[in-house]
């Protein structure tokens, strides 16, 4: 999906020089075209709310992230002593633990603020086969795990100085941060291979001189930028939901809270809970998804009644994916979530009038007891079952590890598998967001999985295998 705003021939025709270049090629991706925010201060914030800033570092702190506010350009707002603030917040701990942490940061905060066409445009750079490598000036303990999401092949970073896998606080070398990108651009031309193409903010113009195939990304509209060509990327956090987003969300739980009265009146007339939930559903995602102003496009939509009752698997980005599901589902299903999801104000409701099975992920002997009814209502009673092996939504477009206890049920019951790909879910409704925007979702739904050769012993190859499919229909594109 192009989000709303952004110019398709200036995309169109990266992905083309993209596809143009030869395998090897290096591509530089700056943390200011990457993210739309300021990946220090949202680690400097997360400090702030843990109570662990010092109070020397407190009046800067603010600044900056009163600095790095809704509309401010990624890093806007960073200077030298920013980041050394940072790291000097970090001596003495461990670095698994600062690492665990900046996974959280990603997780919570940071995902939302990635730039969809430009994570898109890393993934054309590794399916073309170039060597793919991010610049930044944060720390690299903030950088790594969004490096690891986008299986970049190298990170150029602030260092941090460990000893013995402890941060003594300081800065390892050169803060990796001036006025025109000129510290990155020094180490870019460290690298050796002049670069084919060059992603990065404004005020970059070193950085993007030191190699080939510039593109400037702006949150604002498009402009010249040094002659380069310029990418502009609406923001979707930090601002304020528009006026038509929130009376959108509006309207799709009016559709939800409308749908679920007039089925529960049809249910209590004809003593059926079951025909209730289904009424709920086709309503739900249907209206609902049209008053919000969001088009699903479905390849395959065969597959979902075919093989019925079946186990569905699918990829889980977003909120509205469960409102997804009730559009392409439409009825006959329940599904498996995590405990925390029966008190979620509207859908815990939901989800326990239509049977889903609350898993305890810390608990294997709870999940094994909650996931038994499950088994029996597909077995027994005909019932499809929807669950995301994630476990979790995903904090970046990456696919998550696969969990196993889907690939259980289907093989306890005896019957098939069919992965739902979903492609653009958090677009229209992020992590953390809590306001749906218009667009169009693309799904594909694949061809049904046989079970009844797997086993125990094979499940760790099924489960690779299912979760190779999503990947490489999430790598080809709605």
């Amino acid at each position: 999906m192009t989000t709303a705003g952004t110019e398709p021939a200036v995309l169109d025709a990266r992905r083309a020089a993209i596809r143009a270049a030869p395998a090897g090629s290096v591509a530089i991706v700056d943390e200011t075209a990457l993210l739309e925010r300021s990946a220090v201060a949202a680690h400097v914030g997360e400090a702030l709310r843990a109570g662990r800033t010092a109070w020397r570092a407190l009046p800067g702190d603010v600044a900056l992230l009163a600095s790095a506010g809704a509309g401010a350009a990624a890093g806007a707002g960073d200077d030298e002593a920013a980041v050394r603030r940072l790291v000097a917040s970090w001596a003495g701990e461990d670095a698994a633990t600062v690492a665990q942490r900046a996974r959280a940061v990603l997780r919570d905060d940071l995902g939302a603020a990635l730039r969809p066409p430009v994570w898109s445009l890393v993934a054309e750079h590794r399916r073309a086969g170039h060597r793919v490598v991010v610049t930044g000036h944060a720390p690299r303990p903030v950088l790594e795990a969004l490096a690891e999401d986008l299986g970049v092949d190298e990170l150029v970073a602030t260092e941090v100085e460990v000893r013995d896998g402890v941060l003594t606080g300081e800065v390892d070398g050169p803060v990796l941060l001036g006025p025109r990108g000129e510290a990155k651009a020094a180490a870019v031309v460290a690298l050796g291979a002049r670069p084919a193409f060059v992603m990065a903010g404004p005020c970059s113009e070193a950085l993007l001189a030191a190699g080939d195939g510039p593109l400037v990304v702006t949150s604002g509209s498009a402009a010249t930028c040094g002659g380069h060509p310029v990418l502009p990327v609406p923001p979707r956090s930090g601002a304020l939901p528009g006026p038509l987003d929130v009376g959108r969300t509006a309207a799709f739980y009016g559709a939800l809270l409308g749908a679920a009265s007039t089925a529960a009146a049809v249910g209590l007339a004809r003593r059926s809970r079951r025909q209730m939930v289904d009424l709920t559903c086709s309503v739900t995602g249907d209206l609902g998804l049209a008053l919000a102003g969001i088009d699903v496009e479905v390849r395959g939509a065969e597959h979902l009644w075919s093989s019925r009752p079946c186990v569905f698997v699918f990829n889980h980005q977003s909120k509205v994916d469960v409102a997804l599901l009730m559009k392409l589902l439409r009825g006959g299903f329940t599904g498996v979530a995590k405990a925390e999801a029966a008190s979620i104000p509207l859908w815990g409701a939901m989800f326990k009038l239509a049977g889903v099975a609350f898993v305890d992920r810390g608990n294997t002997r709870q999940a094994r007891e909650a996931l038994e009814p499950a088994v029996r209502k597909l077995r027994d009673e005909g019932w499809s079952l929807a669950i995301a092996p994630e476990g979790t939504r995903s904090p970046t477009p990456r696919l998550g590890r696969f969990k196993k206890g889907a690939f259980h049920i289907a093989l306890q019951a005896g019957v098939p598998m069919v992965p739902i790909v979903i492609h653009d879910a958090g677009e229209v409704m992020w992590r953390g967001h809590q306001t749906l925007r218009a667009g169009t979702v693309h799904v594909d739904v694949l061809p049904p999985i046989d079970t009844s050769g797997w086993s125990t012993a094979t499940l760790d190859e099924h489960v690779a295998d299912v979760r190779e499919q999503f990947v490489r229909t999430l790598e080809g594109g709605p």
